[in-house]
């Protein structure tokens, strides 16, 4: 049997202004042991999140990511997975669990489909660890370009692939392209993560075909302005200035009301707060002088958890067998 451990982070992407750019890995993880069992089918099992709701065979999405990635890499298809997936991101709240779940699927084929023997020198050492980069089979780019195939957009595959915080676009040929920033530690990502949830689609489906110019002018300056802010002057009043948003927010408040009532308060009060990818989250960026502005402006529907920016992405390791 051969077995490989992948982690991957959850994400917030457009932080506001920055519509299918911006992305940032949070400090929150799934993790997935996808094992080549030699036995006929796929057993899959799920704990945590999606726990008795999500596919067991193949349907699930990891599952999926999996077979679209041997058939990429021209291996053939194993007879036999076995998946054990222990889930944290909730799921359809804006917080990247699809694209964690595609570039874990991804991830593992890529270190599935290699020789046993260039896996791991670890022997009585312990197991070996790799980030995403692990250069086997597919490129990191082709990496990238599947996941954001499968996933439809870069924004959230390219921070937890890669960690931090990613800028993501689509060059002249139509392949994805990303750069990695880290932001200043003193800002502390804070997520408000409501009971209901909202699919992606849906979401999307608010935002109408064309936006007007002074709104994409706005926005472009917005977003250039927070990049700066995150990574070289995290200030209160500047963060809430560069998170402000004309292209996508307002159109979709009709469909998460709580969440639009809450970005609005908080910002009333001065943190810096938006919409999380697709919503219904709500993540704050929190400053020291923020802190203590936030818990007054929420109440008990909200499940309230302090992030970390998650600086690497993607983990994939070999556990040691013996």
């Amino acid at each position: 049997m051969s077995t490989v451990d992948i982690r991957v982070p959850a994400t917030s992407a457009n932080l506001g202004p920055g519509f299918d750019t911006l992305g940032l890995a949070l400090g929150l993880y799934d993790e997935v042991r996808a094992t080549l069992s030699g036995e006929r089918g796929v057993h899959v099992t799920v704990e945590g999140q999606g726990e008795g709701e999500l596919d067991l065979g193949e349907g699930h999405l990891v599952i999926k990511a999996m077979r679209r990635t041997f058939d990429r890499m021209g291996a053939a298809q194993p007879e036999g997975i076995r998946l054990h997936c222990l889930n944290r991101i909730p799921h359809a709240r804006g917080l990247g669990s699809s694209s964690a779940a595609i570039c874990a699927g991804i991830l593992a084929a890529r270190a599935l489909a290699r020789p046993a023997e260039s896996r791991t020198e670890a022997g009585d050492e312990g197991p070996r660890a790799a980030g995403f980069s692990d250069g086997h089979g597919l490129s990191d780019d082709e990496v990238f370009a599947l996941a954001t195939e499968m996933e439809g957009h870069p924004d959230n595959v390219a921070p937890c692939l890669a960690g931090g915080l990613t800028i993501a676009w689509t060059d002249h040929s139509g392949s994805p392209r990303m750069v990695k920033l880290l932001p200043d530690v003193r800002i502390q990502p804070v997520v408000f993560v409501p009971a209901t949830r909202l699919a992606t689609e849906t979401a999307r489906g608010l935002l109408p075909k064309d936006v007007p110019h002074k709104d994409a002018s706005f926005n472009a300056g917005r977003a250039a302005l927070l990049i700066a802010a995150l990574s070289q002057r995290p200030e209160r009043g500047l963060l809430l200035a560069a998170t402000e948003d004309r292209l996508h927010q307002k159109y979709r408040a009709p469909a998460m009301r709580a969440s639009a009532d809450l970005v609005e308060r908080l910002r009333a009060v001065g943190v810096p707060a938006v919409v999380s990818g697709a919503g219904p989250t709500v993540l704050a960026f929190s400053t020291p002088d923020s802190q203590d502005l936030i818990a007054p402006e929420v109440g008990n529907d909200w499940h309230i958890q302090l992030m970390d920016v998650d600086p690497v992405g993607a983990n994939v390791q070999f556990p040691e067998t013996r």
